[in-house]
């Protein structure tokens, strides 16, 4: 973006004034703002910048509790990095680099250099992530090249390299001061107009009627309507200064940088060198070396709560036992190190978040409160394009970044808890270097959030993955003999290539697809809305672009567009009376989705909502032999034409009645999801389970789910689906009711060929319903397709995780998102989207016969391997215990 012309005018001048003293350039505070930022550091700084740029200049306040930037530019790392976990990083951290560059070639003093970074692998694992890096890079627009150790040495003589299997080579990475950056950003946003006010500390958030009004401070009071969290190591400190308080969860560890006196032979071509597997970096400063690192065990600062007063009392003590682990890595690699002058060892907190992601986005508890924090030490990579997307979400409510994996939403109550978040941050700050498998598990913070039948789970053998808190089981091993104490065991992969858990998740797929199994569903989302009259109705089919005015009984899945058509939620409802439905929701979805439909509901409070997750457990009953096993514990009458797909009943199941049963899967497998009240959650599973034993039947983890689903091509909310993504794009047009609504009744005839419909117009507007009208006359960009890989062995070759580009006749068209193997096909399937590219890299118009017409090969590490490409649901063999059932289950699948 380049600067407004108010910004430009002024260039020369500010380059002058980011050099000079900001006591100078403290103003005083103003009445009343559009905009207030708590925090004067580079993201806070960042923020108001991208604020003015977009013409709010004059409508934000900046305050700063000390000085703007202040005292950091000798100690701080500096490091600016674009590879990143995910896309959306990766694209953040692009923009960063392009501010910087901008304010380097404009003469801000921002110390900018981009000399490039050198990672380094010790293992086979890590240079197997280097190359699935190396294959990504294509598809994320970053320069790389994997090295050999002797060409690793000649881009940076110091290392040695004797334990090493290779690096990789990124050349547009670099370095800058963040004490420079953020003056010069300050700098450039007070000419256009914002408010700098320093030696200010926050006192207070006024939020009256859940939104934000104003501010009281240490030098007055100041009416706003956005206020924005950018106060780095405070941010869960200024989230408690408003009613409701603002849930920030982050914690401060000890963080070291060691700064040596000159060392020959370093000078400004000199690379960051990143040693993930020693856990260490260094870098050049001024001929002398910087080096800092990531201990697997960090060291939680201010465990007491009690945080410092200023940034003057940020600084800790030195500790150079617990420094020692990373000091005698960088021996290792920097063996001259060992006869340098060391100048100082500097100890200075730095704050994590629980999941090791940034926070960012708009504050569930309040509106028009936003949070940018947990930037975990790399705020200088981060700062540039998270101040973007935060700007451009205050002006115009929405930003082309996807940020739903950093929003603060993907958090509840219990991460913040500051014992959780002591314990958390010891394994935090060990993954950013960290060897990072698939499907990685924090080992802390664990049983949290457990369903009634966790314990029959552990006794049938569970593995547990943890979702937002819940257990839930990954999948199962051999349970322990009679009268055995059970353990505890956390989930594990640690390959990229077939994991230890392969046969037990296959034998689970088996007894879904061929006899009966029970899965734990009790993560699911669960929210209740209701209302006296239609109020409900009509705020759904608002909120929803699936005509949700269903017949009582009935199921149907639905999305929540945003207004540029993208998924805020992919949903199912069940419709239990006029007034009432039950929402499903992904587990991830439990605090946004909240926050998504309570900031819609009728402002007269007409429509009421309560999250139940926590009151139900939900087992799901799968199999061709599921019917045959409910029926059996439950009077009701289960058969096709009395309990159709897609419907709902209340059962009794054994003694416990108020059993809330849905006929569907998520997976596309014949069976039922059963909500049974917590009281009674622990006898219907042993009513299940003895009963099931007739028919062998067995539990199932969320990695066998995870497999039926890829099979039978379903997308997952946050997987596959996001913010950005549309029905169209994804397969469900059929979904999205524009003019004509089919009620789904399914009153099938007797042989089950035919599905009735009950054809009524959908007679309100929904959101998102002109973004997806234009799309569907423009014609949709990319196309979600499911790719199953011919020439891939499963036993030795690495296999794909997702993230994996996609080539068509040898040209990169777009990248997968799920992948899994498939035990039907007995070959991997992986789940994407497909774009038609020109040679500029601009996405056109995407058709069926484009997709189908093309051949296919997925990169996996470096290797590619040819693929056929499905644009709809395969067709899977089954086993059926009678006629009827299986003419049933073509029914369901029509």
């Amino acid at each position: 973006m380049i600067l407004t012309s108010r910004i430009r005018a002024h260039v020369g001048r500010d380059a002058q004034l980011a050099r000079c003293s900001w006591s100078s350039l403290t103003e005083s505070l103003p009445q009343k703002t559009r905009v207030v930022i708590c925090g004067g550091g580079v993201v806070g700084a960042s923020v108001a910048y991208h604020l003015a740029e977009m013409g709010w200049g004059p409508h934000t306040v900046l305050l700063e509790q000390g000085r703007c930037g202040g005292g950091t530019s000798q100690l701080l790392p500096g490091l600016v990095g674009v590879f990143k976990p995910t896309l959306t990083q990766v694209k953040l951290a692009q923009a960063s680099v392009e501010l910087y560059q901008r304010l380097d070639a404009q003469g801000f003093d921002t110390g900018w250099k981009q000399c490039g970074s050198l990672c380094v692998a010790r293992s086979r694992d890590r240079m197997t992530v280097y190359r699935r890096m190396k294959a990504q890079s294509v598809s994320w627009d970053i320069e790389c090249e994997l090295v050999s150790p002797e060409q690793a040495r000649e881009r940076c003589p110091l290392i040695s390299i004797e334990d090493l299997q290779g690096g990789l080579w990124i050349p547009g990475d670099g370095v800058g001061d963040p004490s420079k950056i953020c003056t010069a950003l300050v700098s450039a946003a007070r000419k256009a107009g914002v408010s700098v006010v320093e030696n200010c500390a926050l006192q207070q958030v006024h939020a009256p009627a859940g939104r934000v009004s104003g501010v009281d401070t240490s030098r007055g009071s100041v009416e706003c309507q956005f206020f924005v969290n950018c106060a780095g190591l405070w941010a869960r400190q200024v989230g408690k200064m408003s009613e409701p308080y603002v849930k920030v969860p982050i914690h401060a560890v000890e963080h070291y940088y060691l700064h040596t006196k000159s060392v020959p032979g370093l000078g400004p071509s000199t690379p960051v060198v990143r040693d993930p597997d020693g856990h260490i970096y260094f870098r050049e400063s001024d001929g002398c070396l910087l080096a800092g690192g990531f201990e697997p065990v960090a060291k939680p600062a201010f465990e007491d709560g009690v945080m410092p007063g200023g940034p003057g009392e940020r600084r800790l003590p030195e500790d150079w036992d617990h420094f020692h682990v990373l000091l005698e890595q960088m021996l290792v690699r920097v063996p001259c190190l060992g006869s340098a002058v060391l100048d100082r060892l500097c100890n200075w907190p730095e704050a994590f978040s629980p999941d090791c992601r940034w926070i960012v986005g708009q504050a569930p508890e309040i509106q028009n409160y936003y949070v940018g924090a947990g930037m975990k030490t790399v705020g200088l990579s981060a700062a540039g394009g998270v101040g973007k997307a935060m700007a451009q979400l205050i002006v115009d409510g929405s930003s082309p970044y996807d940020m739903y994996e950093l929003d603060v939403s993907r958090f509840l109550g219990l991460h913040n808890n500051r014992k959780f978040l002591r314990d958390r941050v010891r394994e935090i700050p060990g993954l950013h270097y960290g060897l990072i498998y698939p499907f990685h598990e924090f080992q802390t913070g664990r049983n949290l959030r457990m369903s009634p039948i966790y314990p029959r789970l552990r006794e049938a053998g569970a593995v547990f993955g943890q979702v937002m808190g819940y257990e839930r089981p990954s999948w199962f091993q051999s349970p322990s003999g009679p009268g055995e104490l059970v353990p505890y065991r956390v989930a594990y992969t640690n390959t990229f290539s077939k994991p230890p858990w392969f046969d037990c998740v296959s034998e689970e797929y088996a007894a879904v697809r061929e006899g009966v199994a029970l899965s734990d569903y009790s993560s699911f989302t669960k929210i209740d809305l209701w209302s006296k009259g239609r109020e409900v109705v009509d705020c759904l089919q608002f909120l929803c672009s699936n005509d949700v005015d269903i017949p009582l009984g009935s199921v149907i899945h639905t999305g929540m567009q945003n207004p540029r058509g993208g998924y805020e939620n992919d949903c199912s409802l069940v419709r239990i009376a006029h007034n009432h439905y039950l929402m499903i929701a992904p587990t991830i979805q439990q605090t946004r989705c909240k926050m998504w439909v309570q900031r819609h509901l009728p402002p007269d409070g007409s429509v009421t909502m309560a999250d139940v997750t926590s009151m139900y457990t939900a087992i799901c009953v799968m199999g061709p032999f599921s019917r045959e096993l409910l029926a059996g514990l439950t009077d009701t009458d289960l058969s096709p034409r009395a309990f159709p797909f897609f419907t709902y009943k209340e059962l009794d199941v054994g003694l416990a009645n108020g059993v809330r049963a849905l006929n569907l899967t998520h997976t596309g497998e014949l069976g039922y999801v059963l909500y049974i009240p917590n009281e009674l959650a622990l006898h219907v599973h042993t009513q299940l389970v003895e009963a099931g034993a007739q028919f062998g039947l067995r539990h199932a983890g969320y990695y066998a789910m995870r497999a039926l689903r890829v099979e039978r091509f379903y997308a997952f909310w946050g997987q596959d689906l996001d913010t950005t993504t549309t029905p169209l794009e994804c397969g469900r047009s059929w979904r999205v009711k524009f003019e004509v609504s089919p009620i789904v009744t399914f009153r099938p005839s007797r042989a089950c060929k035919k599905i009735f419909y009950n054809i009524k117009q959908k007679g309100v507007d929904f959101i998102g319903k002109d973004a997806l009208l234009r799309q569907r006359e423009l014609g949709v960009t990319r196309m979600y397709v499911q790719l199953i890989l011919s020439d891939h062995d499963h036993e030795v070759d690495v296999w794909p995780w997702g993230g994996e580009p996609i080539y068509r006749d040898g040209q990169y068209v777009g990248a997968t998102t799920t992948t899994g193997y498939g035990f039907t096909f007995k070959k991997q399937v992986c789940l994407g989207f497909v774009q038609r590219l020109d040679g500029r890299g601009r996405p056109g118009v995407v058709t069926a016969e484009y997709v189908t017409s093309g051949r296919y090969e997925v990169d996996v590490a470096g290797i590619r391997y040819e693929a056929k490409v499905n644009l709809h649901s395969p067709n899977l063999p089954t086993q059926y215990p009678d006629k009827e059932r299986g003419s049933y289950k073509a029914t369901r699948h029509h």
